[in-house]
């Protein structure tokens, strides 16, 4: 046995490595959910039809629902749309194929984004919250919203390894 333990070129991870962002506790807060949306659409983005969004585990998970549903988080977090069925967001239309369900999510941060832009204040409510609830923090939504995408982006990077191969971030 040689002592080598690398991996074969084609095996070896893409990883991006963790944002360097400003030390402000907003620049940190939004560097680290901008890396993750952009590595969960990295996950999705390309990935072959119709496996996107056939289930490889049991509970039906798949690709282009987990990025569905992080598109109705955002603009629930951050737009103050209010969404009736969150389980049903884990599916996404039979008519919506990735390219689709990339551009939707990709619109709705950049909706997000715009909205948090004005934001000064992290301990301020959030500029648009739900209907007929308090509005949480800019502070907690943004966790939050780290802690979701995070979240879904590792079940994303699991899923799609599953699909081709596809490793890192």
């Amino acid at each position: 046995m040689s002592g080598s333990s690398s991996a074969a070129p084609h095996n070896r991870r893409r990883d991006t490595p963790p944002p360097r962002t400003g030390s402000s506790e907003t620049e940190v807060l939004r560097g680290f959910l901008d890396y993750l949306r952009t590595s969960i659409v990295a996950k999705v983005d390309g990935a072959p039809e119709p496996r996107a969004r056939a289930a490889a585990v049991p509970s039906g998970t798949n690709l282009l629902g987990l990025l569905n549903h992080l598109t109705f988080v955002e603009r629930s977090a951050f737009l103050g749309e209010d969404v009736s069925d969150w389980p049903a967001t884990f599916q996404a239309a039979s008519a919506d194929g990735v390219a689709d369900v990339v551009a939707r999510y990709q619109e709705a941060v950049s909706r997000a984004n715009d909205a948090l832009d004005g934001c000064t204040d992290l301990g301020a409510p959030v500029p648009r919250p739900r209907p007929g609830r308090p509005a949480p923090s800019v502070r907690w939504a943004l966790t939050h919203m780290i802690e979701e995408t995070g979240r879904h982006a590792g079940h994303a990077d699991i899923l799609r390894e599953l699909i081709d191969g596809s490793t890192g971030r």
